[in-house]
């Protein structure tokens, strides 16, 4: 009997290990799991910040604009409240400069002020005047990615409509911000889908505004009985806002201006020819809420 007993002990000692070993493992699994996931929810938070996001909650509900004293506006909006400052960046879509400049200084400005400025997103690069041409600092990939946020700030909002109102700019803004976070990825179609669902943009309008080949001049001579008069052109965007920027003397990539004025530059991962201590979020928030007030629209 006890030797009986002894041998189903022996045979029992090797399961109830491999049970444990079993355990382990899965608790180790599930342990891992977990931190990829946290990872992966704090990295994709850094997009825009979690109260920048609430603002725009509560003045977009269900794509239904609601009253709001301060809506949150399109990229190249025209029609932005008188008295609010102007901001912009320049920059290439393909550069780590701009990626700094707006995740470190743009977007949590424009989480504190974004109801005291008109925000304009701008691009650098080079036009032909003999043709539909355009050439940027880091090859066609850069071009792509810079129409993307044009087109993301510039197309109809709810999607799909046919209002004149432009993309809000939590959105258009955050998208760029998303896309620029792996910049080395641009245009990837996985990397542009995922930012373009993570802040509600319509992929497939997005793609067939870049997909356009009109330029600025075409646009100009579509006759009132052309079907696509309305119709986004990434290219006639781009063009456009690369002879905007060369037109200022913007050479650098991340410019950032403030009422007209260059404010700071973000270049060779440096911040250089910066007002004092421009390139502290603290310093342009509190020069924006000064702007604002001597307008007199406080």
């Amino acid at each position: 009997m006890w030797d009986a007993e002894k041998r189903q002990t022996a045979e029992l000692a090797p399961r109830s290990s491999s049970r444990r070993t079993i355990y382990r493992l899965f608790r180790r699994s599930l342990i891992l799991s977990c931190i990829a996931l946290i990872i992966f929810a704090l990295i994709r938070g850094i997009h825009a910040p979690s109260e920048y996001i609430d603002k725009f909650k509560q003045t977009n509900v269900g794509h239904k604009t609601t009253k709001s004293a301060s809506p949150l506006r399109g990229n190249n909006h025209k029609g932005a409240p008188a008295g609010r400052v102007p901001l912009e960046a320049h920059i290439m879509s393909k550069c780590p400069d701009a990626e700094y400049c707006l995740e470190k200084l743009i977007v949590p400005v424009m989480a504190q002020v974004h109801d005291k400025v008109d925000f304009r997103l701008s691009f650098i690069g080079s036009v032909s005047n003999k043709s539909s041409d355009v050439s940027c600092k880091h090859g066609p990939a850069e071009c792509v990615g810079n129409m993307l946020m044009l087109c993301a700030a510039n197309l109809p909002f709810p999607p799909g409509s046919e209002t004149q109102n432009k993309t809000p700019i939590v959105r258009s803004l955050g998208f760029a911000n998303c896309l620029l976070a792996s910049y080395d990825k641009i245009p990837e179609r996985e990397l542009v889908e995922d930012c373009a669902l993570e802040f509600g943009l319509d992929f497939g309008a997005l793609n067939a505004c870049v997909s356009r080949q009109v330029d600025e001049d075409d646009a100009k001579r579509a006759g009132s009985d052309d079907p696509d008069k309305d119709k986004v052109s990434g290219l006639a965007l781009l063009r456009t806002d690369f002879k905007r920027s060369a037109a200022l003397g913007i050479k650098k990539s991340c410019t950032v201006r403030v009422n007209e004025k260059i404010w700071c530059i973000r270049d060779s991962h440096e911040w250089k020819d910066c007002q004092p201590g421009g390139d502290k979020t603290s310093t342009l928030v509190d020069e924006i809420n000064r702007l604002y007030d001597n307008s007199g629209s406080s």
